[in-house]
């Protein structure tokens, strides 16, 4: 292992007494760890998982890091500095985690320490949420002093409530307790009768994070009789419950056929055996109706969302890693869990992108569940009614297996799709919305049969095109190549990328025209309209901007269960994770959102939006029905979800993206240079360029030598070309074989350093193209 020489802040800091040396990394985008000496002080408290403070870089600056490794090896040259201080107790990261984490820095081509600071939520490296609390507990007795010394009739009140306690108690509450004040106690101290101690202990914010949500519940969920199709996945997965063992599987579901009750069965099963269970779910999925069957079938639970504060989220951390969890249900970075004895993995929509880190680390937190179940040895279930084409492919080739519900509950049909071709929708009288003819009647008709409507627009604001049609001129961000979006609540034009805002245009500040142009769609202006065309019933709107505050989901979701709400407009938010048996109606507004965009996995995740909100008409014993709005009704995406044929769009995608050498075929690997100069940022793409040619000769080569075919695209713009004040370039680099790629670039960045000014980042199995 590489290992850093450092020179010693002052000569003889090296206790050679002790003869250990510690391999620290540090939150810095470094492929090694730095070796320090380890004190005699500190040599009963350092240990692999623990954070320290060392000196690090020229000046020495007292730096955090993790512990990664302790031996008695000593470094292969120079001298190296002591470790100054270890920050915790007890290992914040135990050993299969860290061997997930190194495993990590290695796949996604980033800094172990970078990896594990990510993974230790903040709230607990800051041990948010706890306080230092003295206690106080009576002196053995042989420590007594001899003679003892003579104590007063409030001191003899205190120790003697503090022997009955028969526990330490901290110095406030035997105060109270014996009902003196804490001189009292003192004395005790001073005498020698009692003796104190500092302990690390939950605050009350921290408490009342472990309060919510974990105590078990009764549930209205009870466990439901399985069918026919969910008997026969359970006699597949139920053996693998028990027997144990990394096994992957892929639980492909309609929507509505009883996925859940199969995660939740096997929950059971393994908490049964003394075992704990992960389950992954998208942020937008943690709607009440999921966390209420958790709560109430599957023991302790712990839900970790966005919304916990940093003291709560240390606190769900902490409980977890004390065993007092039985399961963790949660977004992203819940697959980090710090479970003792974890049994099985469970991962419900796993084809979301949002399971995707844009950030260091940039992973999957798929992929990375994957891995973890494989290095803990236990199995996995991934599930989703639209699985994305990476996992599918996995079961065609047989590394994952294949289970199947392809009807729903209660012989309940699919609700049949009509799709709604606007460019053929006959033209109403007076200014046009956004709601067709088509979809105005079959809206008035549902609430005239008392039944509930979801309309889907997955695009924010009111207006999303502001110009002036004297000039031309277009309201764009300062910092970024985006249009802005007008919000008519803000009274604002905002760029939903960076945030920034601005007043809306009196006049076109090109031209100084007054007839500037607010066109587009955005889910404000369609829940105006709804309101203006059904002023009868109640509309709520449900997307980022509305349902900002805690609690939002769950308030709304509640009033349209308990009908006060007819009406459901939103994002992607309302078309996920929500049964409503009222609901007869499901509109798509514009299906033709996100279709075209320069992303090769554009068409698959527009079927996956339709097919999915499309899931949520029809699931009571009124049924139900779809109308989809589009200008392209011939798209094969629109075609296939419409016709609820995930099978035969997935086969037509991946033979497409066989031909063009897309994932799941190859793997690819996205490379931004990024700059506030644009010529810096060029300059740089193109000695990056460079490295990667020399690169691809010296390294293209599979295992037994043989050129490997890896191609190399760019460097070229990227589509949003100047990102919060960032000029962008990137490469596009691909091939059949990961572990050749991983070579080219290691390869390519060691030998180009970004200047000052200048910076890169690396994506591995890239999800955003733009």
């Amino acid at each position: 292992m590489e290992t850093l020489a450092l020179n010693p802040a002052s000569p003889g800091l090296l206790d050679a007494a002790t003869g250990l040396y510690a391999d620290i990394v540090f939150d810095r985008p470094l492929d090694h760890p730095y070796t320090y000496a380890v004190p005699a002080a500190l040599a009963g408290r350092v240990g692999v998982g623990k954070r320290v403070e060392a000196p690090f870089g020229r000046g020495g600056k007292t730096t955090n890091g993790f512990c990664v490794r302790v031996s008695t090896n000593p470094p292969a040259r120079g001298e190296v500095k002591d470790l100054e201080r270890v920050l915790d107790d007890d290992a914040l990261v135990d050993d299969h985690l860290m061997k997930l984490t190194r495993w990590m820095a290695d796949y996604y081509l980033c800094g172990w320490g970078q990896v594990l600071h990510a993974v230790v939520p903040a709230g607990v490296r800051e041990n948010a949420g706890t306080r230092q609390a003295v206690f106080v507990e009576p002196v053995a007795k042989e420590e007594l002093p001899n003679p003892l010394p003579t104590i007063t009739a409030a001191q003899k009140s205190a120790l003697d409530r503090l022997k009955k306690e028969n526990r330490p108690l901290e110095l406030g509450q035997l105060a109270r307790l014996a009902k003196c004040g804490p001189a009292v106690v003192g004395a005790l101290i001073k005498k020698r009768l009692v003796k104190k101690f500092t302990e690390r202990v939950e605050s009350s914010e921290g408490q009342g994070g472990t309060d919510d949500g974990l105590a078990p519940r009764p549930s209205p969920f009870a466990p439901l009789e399985l069918n026919a199709d969910q008997t026969a996945v359970w006699d597949k997965l139920n053996p693998v419950l028990h027997k144990g063992g990394f096994h992957a599987f892929l639980l492909h579901g309609v929507t509505g056929s009883g996925k859940t009750e199969i995660y939740l069965r096997a929950i059971e099963e393994v908490v049964k055996q003394g075992k704990e269970a992960i389950v992954l779910v998208p942020e937008i999925s943690l709607t009440p109706q999921t966390i209420e069957r958790f709560r109430g079938r599957c023991g302790t639970v712990a839900i970790l969302h966005s919304h916990l504060t940093d003291a709560e989220r240390g606190a769900y951390w902490r409980r977890v890693a004390t065993g007092h969890v039985q399961v963790v249900v949660g977004a992203r970075s819940a697959v980090f869990a710090p479970t003792r004895k974890l049994g099985l993995v469970i991962i419900d929509e796993e084809h979301e992108t949002t399971f995707k880190q844009e950030s260091t680390p940039r992973y999957h937190a798929r992929d990375v569940a994957v891995m973890r179940a494989r290095l803990e040895d236990i199995p996995i279930v991934m599930g989703s009614a639209t699985p994305s084409l990476e996992s599918w492919a996995n079961a065609a080739r047989n590394s994952y297996t294949l289970l199947e519900l392809p009807n729903r509950v209660e012989n309940r049909p699919m609700p049949p799709v009509q799709v709604v071709d606007l460019r053929h929708e006959p033209k109403p009288q007076g200014k046009p919305g956004a709601i067709s003819p088509t979809l105005e009647a079959a809206m008035r008709a549902t609430l005239k049969e008392k039944g509930q409507i979801i309309l889907l627009l997955n695009r924010r604001g009111f207006s999303t095109h502001v110009h002036c049609p004297a000039c031309g001129h277009v309201a764009q961000c300062a910092h970024c190549d985006l249009a802005l979006t007008f919000h008519r609540t803000k009274a604002a034009l905002v760029c939903h990328y960076c945030g920034w805002e601005t007043a809306p245009y009196a006049k076109c500040p090109g031209c100084g025209q007054a007839a500037v142009r607010y066109q587009g769609l955005g889910t404000e202006k369609l829940h105006a309209e709804v309101e203006e065309k059904f002023p009868g019933h109640v509309c709520q709107r449900m997307d980022s901007d509305t349902m900002a505050k805690p609690g939002s989901h769950q308030r709304v979701f509640d009033a349209f269960r308990d009908g006060l709400v007819q009406i459901l407009v939103g994002t992607q938010m309302i078309a996920k994770g929500l049964d409503f048996p009222n609901v007869t109606l499901v509109g798509v507004v514009n299906a033709d959102v996100g279709l075209h965009l320069p992303d090769f996995r554009s068409a698959e995740r527009t079927f996956q939006l339709l097919a999915q909100v499309a899931g949520r008409a029809g699931r009571g014993e009124k049924g139900g029905r779809v109308l989809v709005q589009t200008y392209t009704p011939e798209h094969p995406c629109i075609t296939l979800a419409a016709a609820h044929d995930y099978g035969t769009f997935a086969g037509q995608e991946l033979v497409h993206r066989k031909q063009h050498k897309y994932p799941p075929f190859e793997r690819m690997a996205r490379l931004i240079v990024r700059s506030e100069k644009e010529d810096a940022a060029n300059a740089f793409a193109e000695t990056l360029a460079g490295a990667f040619q020399s690169a691809l000769v010296a390294h293209a080569k599979t295992a037994d030598g043989k050129p490997a075919a890896v191609r190399l695209l760019g460097p070229a713009e990227c589509p949003v070309f100047r990102l919060k004040n960032y000029y962008r370039f990137h490469f596009q680099v691909q091939s059949e074989a990961s572990g050749v790629l991983h070579e080219v670039l290691r390869a390519a960045l060691a030998a180009a350093r970004p200047p000052s000014g200048v910076e890169f980042q690396v994506d591995i199995d890239p999800y955003s193209m733009l």
